[in-house]
């Protein structure tokens, strides 16, 4: 299994945002933290926006908040969610694979996608921050202080 970017950067994002404190980061903070496109990430925080996952607040003061659905996350919920459901290989594509009605891989597939969702399963986003990984994210990010910030 390998995830996209998007989902990638999903996790790191909510990553990140589980050990802000004081001023809130800004997508743009965010993204020069993570050394990716500001576009890409503003993509991904919608996303997780609408997932109920983070909060965003416009204007002076404002900032972007994991909330607690968000800290509570399992890991291989919100994979799956950003993923979404498809098989591992596309069998029925714009050329139908001639195997696919005697096929055994094309289960053994998705029962290994489904083993490596599981395994992230118990894991929640408050899990992944843990020490040394959460230490180490306050010193890459700049501490409490969202980067490029007066």
């Amino acid at each position: 299994m390998r995830l996209t970017r998007f989902t990638d950067l999903a996790l790191r994002v909510l990553m990140r945002l589980a050990v802000a404190e004081g001023d809130l980061p800004t997508t743009r903070d965010v993204a020069a933290t993570m050394e990716v496109p500001y576009t890409h990430t503003a993509k991904v925080v919608a996303k997780l926006q609408h997932l109920g996952l983070v909060e965003a607040r416009r204007g002076r003061g404002g900032g972007l908040t994991l909330t607690p659905a968000g800290r509570a996350a399992s890991v291989g919920g919100v994979v799956r969610e950003l993923e979404g459901a498809g098989d591992v290989v596309d069998c029925d594509g714009a050329v139908a694979c001639p195997l696919r009605s005697a096929c055994i891989l094309r289960g053994a597939l998705r029962r290994a996608q489904e083993a490596f969702f599981a395994a992230l399963d118990p894991l929640t986003v408050n899990d992944l921050v843990a020490a040394p990984t959460g230490p180490l994210l306050l010193g890459i990010s700049g501490g409490s202080t969202g980067a490029g910030r007066p």
